[in-house]
């Protein structure tokens, strides 16, 4: 793993381009603001909500007392014979631990899902060893409810008292404080309420799960510090202005895209920390930058991407790319979060709202209401284990086969838009269903991105409904072998989880956006079918 934090620009195109920009964030003395939270930098209109989300800029000094605490309660569990470490969390809460924790080595079962099997397969574990972290900001997440809720009643099922065994994250005041702090749970952490989920990575939100999984967390935090220096520069040189620049400069030519691949960082999952943090904080008022996560330097996508991408490496260089970002996680984590301000500042947009977030869930809680997760919705072709659902101009009522259906949703989407996975699906089980992103991209010629549902609604949903509007969007849904009951709530994990893809997909018809949802009817078997169906794909834009 690089230990020295820079950004290259390959491109020497790029690189002239990007040049004035940075110039401009240098001579405004950006940077230097931004580390001294100066909220007036995005403009009037966000400076309400940038004054109360910019602490982050310097955690690397004050997470420093949470060491000590994080360290005492592992020796507390220890002692208790407790070292297995599950995580409830989603979006900002889940995705900076697993990223830690996966560079350090150490196990944490991370639950960002509403999957059944999934969540089964958790609560199958040895919940004598078992200490489950409850982290969510706002203290009222579903998901992390739901979470908190079977595994308190697994708990007790199995004589353990739950109070002993949940650890609470979230900010202070919040319902799930309140709620924590009556049940006696075993300890509760509040967070700085002065930064947003995408940006806390080194608040108790990334370094509580971790620490307790065994991670090194003061040397995360000793790397950030280091970094500041560098990225709180007002210098040319600064690696946060260069890459901001550079992906501001990248956006001006019709470049919205930026292709992630990892170029031998040594920090596995990082992509999909800084998907969120780019998507989410970018994707608004029409505008922004979409990241496409691919498997590696030679995937569809990277290796053949177009005009309408910029490739960047973590890690190191590789062949294709344009940019390339070095440093240890600490400082990757700070300078990444500080080219993303910087760059809503060269972009126009407030990088620290998420205006089309709530859309999505307050559909998800109307079809709650109803019987099982909503409506029934009936097909408009079944073939083998596969049910397709589609409606829109896009869809013609002569299409027989999945394949057919492939076909015309991909037509669907503008020639320098891009397509969008959705798995509702379990991300450990039912894994293969990773393949469809490098085939789809490989076969359309189209950029295209792959996230788990419900957790991207977390992280790039935001920027499906705020950002460029030239996506096509593939849900997969999938009938559960086995349902879990959530205690003392309506519904069922597989119904949340039904309402959730569904709430989505009709948010993102509302947005006038194709949207064809594949419901598995047997899993795997589906899954099969699918994947060859993809493969069978021809496209008129000339794919494979």
């Amino acid at each position: 793993m690089a230990t020295e934090t820079s950004v290259e620009i390959a491109d020497e195109g790029l690189a002239g381009e990007a040049r004035p920009l940075a110039e401009r964030l240098t001579s405004g003395a950006a940077a230097s603001g931004l580390a001294a939270g100066d909220a007036t930098l995005w403009g009037a209109d966000a400076e309400s909500e940038a004054s109360i989300r910019l602490s982050w800029t310097t955690l690397h000094e004050t997470s420093r007392p949470l060491l000590a605490e994080i360290d005492a309660l592992r020796a507390e569990l220890h002692a208790d014979g407790v070292d297995r470490v599950v995580l409830a969390g989603m979006g900002g809460s889940s995705l900076a631990p697993e990223v830690i924790a996966a560079t350090a080595g150490v196990p944490l079962t991370v639950l960002d899902t509403t999957d059944p099997g999934q969540v089964g397969d958790a609560l199958s574990g040895d919940l004598d060893r078992t200490v489950l972290v409850v982290s969510s900001k706002s203290g009222n997440t579903v998901e992390t409810d739901s979470h908190r809720r079977i595994f308190e009643a697994a708990f007790s099922a199995n004589g353990i008292d739950p109070a002993t065994r949940i650890v609470v994250v979230t900010d202070p005041g919040s319902p799930m404080e309140t709620a924590a702090r009556e049940a006696g749970y075993r300890r509760v952490f509040t967070a700085d309420p002065n930064v947003g989920g995408r940006y806390s990575a080194l608040t108790a939100f990334g370094l509580v799960p971790a620490g307790l999984a065994g991670a090194d967390i003061a040397t995360l935090l000793d790397d950030a510090a280091t970094a500041f220096e560098l990225v709180s520069a007002d210098s040319e040189s600064n690696p946060a202005i260069r890459l901001a620049a550079a992906w501001a400069a990248a956006h001006e030519h019709g470049a919205e895209k930026l292709v992630l691949a990892d170029g031998g960082s040594g920090i596995p999952g990082f992509g999909d920390w800084a998907e969120q943090l780019i998507a989410e904080s970018t994707g608004k008022q029409g505008t922004g930058l979409l990241p496409v996560v691919v498997e590696n330097s030679e995937a569809p996508g990277f290796a053949d991407a177009g005009r309408d991408a910029t490739t960047i490496a973590i890690g190191g260089a590789v062949d294709g790319a344009q940019l390339v970002t070095t440093g240890p996680l600490g400082a990757q984590f700070l300078l990444w979060e500080f080219a993303t301000a910087l760059a809503g500042k060269l972009l126009g947009i407030n990088p620290f709202d998420q205006p089309d977030v709530e859309a999505a869930k307050k559909a998800a809680r109307a079809l709650l209401d109803g019987p099982s997760g909503g409506p029934v919705v009936t097909p408009v072709l079944v073939s083998g284990q596969i049910e397709v659902h589609a409606s829109g101009d896009w869809f013609s009522a002569g299409v027989g086969t999945v394949a057919e259906a492939l076909r015309a949703f991909v037509k669907s989407a503008p020639s320098t838009g891009y397509l969008a996975v959705q798995a509702y699906l379990d991300r450990l089980d039912d894994a293969s269903a990773a393949l469809l992103r490098p085939e789809l991209a490989r076969r359309t010629g189209l950029q295209t991105t792959f996230g788990w549902g419900p957790r991207f609604l977390h992280s790039t949903g935001q920027y499906h409904k705020g950002g460029h509007q030239n996506g096509a969007f593939l849900q997969i849904t999938g009938e559960p072998e086995n349902d879990l009951d959530v205690p003392d709530r309506p519904y069922t994990l597989a119904s949340l989880q039904r309402a959730q893809a569904l709430g989505d997909g009709q948010v993102l018809m509302q947005h006038n956006r194709p949207v064809l949802r594949l419901h598995l009817t047997d899993r795997a078997a589906g899954l099969v079918e699918l994947v060859k169906a993809v493969q069978d794909l021809h496209d008129e834009r000339g794919g494979a």
